[in-house]
C-alpha cells in the first residue's frame, strides 16, 4: 500500500465514525486485508467515540469489514451487509478440483472489485465466499463457470460447511519465546530471514501488525507471516538438555 492510499484510508475511515456518530447510524467499510486493517489502529484514539467492530463473516476470516457504531451507542442491532455463497459445479463427476486463484480469478473475469470479496474458502470441489450484499443477486445469477467447469452459485447459511484450518502440531527447541526465533524454527529460515519480514510488514500477531521483532509469544497468540502462513503458539512444553525452551505450535498451511 503506498503512502497515497494510506492517507486517503485513514481518511475515508474518519469520514465513516463520523458519520455514524453524528447521524446516529452504523456505517461500514468494505472487505479490508490484514494490512488495510491495521490503518485503521493508526487512528483508533481519534474515532473510537464512534464504536467499532471487525467482522468478516466467519471466525477464520483474514479479510474484515469495520462497523462503525455500537447497539450500546444507537439503541438498536443491525446485521452487517455479509453473504455467504456457495458454488457448487453442476455435475461433480466431471468438476475440476478447483483452487482459491481459481475462484478470485472467476470472480475478478466478472469485473468485481477486490474489496466486494471477503475470504474465499475452497474444499474439494466446492467453495463458501463472502461478499458484500450488494453484490449477491449478480453473482448468484452470473457466476456460471469457473475454469472449465460449471458451476451453480447460491446464497447459504451453512457456513457450518466450510472445511475447518488443519493444523500440524509442531514442537520445536528455541533459545527463546522471542517471535522472531520462533518464526525463524516453524519455517526453518534463518533469522536475518525473518527479520527481513518484519521489516517487509508482513508479521501480525493476532490480526494486528507488528514490527517488534523481540515481542514474546503468549499462550493462544495467533502469528500470520504473510505469504508464509500462520501458526497459534500454544505454550512450553519444556527445557531441553541443552537449556533451551521446547515450545509448541499449531502451524496452518
Amino acid at each position: 500500500m503506498t503512502e497515497k492510499e494510506s492517507q486517503q484510508l485513514k481518511k475515508r475511515l474518519i469520514e465513516l465514525a463520523q458519520k455514524s456518530y453524528s447521524r446516529g447510524i452504523y456505517t461500514y467499510t468494505p472487505f479490508l486485508s490484514m494490512a488495510e486493517q491495521q490503518i485503521f489502529w493508526h487512528v483508533e484514539k481519534e474515532i473510537a467515540c464512534a464504536g467499532y467492530a471487525f467482522e468478516g463473516g466467519a471466525p477464520d476470516c483474514e479479510r474484515k469489514m469495520i462497523r462503525f457504531g455500537s447497539a450500546e451507542l444507537l439503541g438498536y442491532e443491525e446485521d452487517y451487509p455479509i453473504r455467504a455463497l456457495a458454488v457448487v459445479p453442476v455435475q461433480a463427476e466431471f468438476a475440476e478440483e478447483l483452487t482459491h486463484r481459481d475462484y478470485l480469478g472467476a470472480l475478478m473475469n466478472l469485473g468485481i472489485r477486490r474489496e466486494l470479496i471477503g475470504d474465499i474458502f475452497p474444499s474439494k470441489k466446492e467453495c463458501i465466499f463472502f461478499c458484500q450484499d450488494s453484490i449477491a443477486s449478480y453473482l448468484t445469477d452470473n457466476l456460471c463457470q469457473i475454469r472449465h467447469t460449471r458451476v451453480r452459485c447460491s446464497v447459504t447459511e451453512a457456513t457450518g460447511r466450510l472445511q475447518a484450518p488443519v493444523a500440524e502440531h509442531l514442537s520445536v527447541s528455541v533459545a527463546s519465546v522471542r517471535i522472531d526465533t520462533v518464526i525463524s524454527k516453524v519455517y526453518n529460515i534463518a533469522r536475518s530471514k525473518s527479520l527481513e519480514l518484519f521489516k517487509a510488514g508482513r508479521i501480525f500477531v493476532n490480526g494486528r501488525l507488528t514490527e517488534n521483532n523481540s515481542y514474546t509469544l503468549k499462550e493462544q497468540d495467533v502469528v500470520t507471516v504473510r505469504g508464509l502462513g500462520r501458526f497459534t503458539y500454544t505454550g512450553i512444553q519444556g527445557a531441553t538438555r541443552k537449556g533451551k525452551e521446547r515450545v509448541t505450535v499449531d502451524v496452518y498451511r
